[in-house]
């Protein structure tokens, strides 16, 4: 008998462990077998550090804008280190990201500096539109 696999692109997980523990993050690729070089279960996320603040109609538009403003991560992450939600989210970040922005070299930190950007850009994006809105919230606990 085989697991079923749960930890699928798309999936909505919370990272427990380091830095950013506590924040939502996505799944962008999975590595359930490991790879040569981390020879355990991963996945590639990206996520939110800082969350969206609340505003009103009565606020400028430039105040808006800034407290609108989303922080995002990209990180190689352990299975045993994140928590499926039932959520998932219809974003194709995949094609933002590649496989060699987790390098050591220069060319990679900039790989993955662009990357967040791009995944920046998109989650904003999905964010002013209004849906996901479990996804921009601060988790409460």
């Amino acid at each position: 008998e085989t697991m079923v696999k749960f930890l699928k692109t798309g999936k909505v997980v919370i990272i427990t462990r380091g830095r950013y523990a506590g924040r939502k993050a996505v799944i962008i690729r999975q590595y359930d077998e490991g790879t040569k070089a981390r020879p355990y279960g991963h996945c590639i996320v990206a996520g939110v550090d800082r969350y969206p603040l609340k505003t009103t109609t009565k606020m400028g538009k430039k105040l808006r804008a800034r407290r609108e403003r989303i922080k995002t991560f990209i990180r190689v992450v352990n299975n045993q280190h994140i928590m499926p939600t039932r959520y998932g989210l219809e974003v194709d970040l995949k094609s933002l990201v590649s496989a060699d922005a987790f390098g050591k070299s220069d060319d990679a930190h900039s790989a993955k500096r662009t990357a967040n950007k791009a995944v920046q850009k998109a989650l904003t994006d999905r964010f002013q539109t209004g849906k996901s809105k479990w996804f921009f919230t601060k988790l409460r606990f």
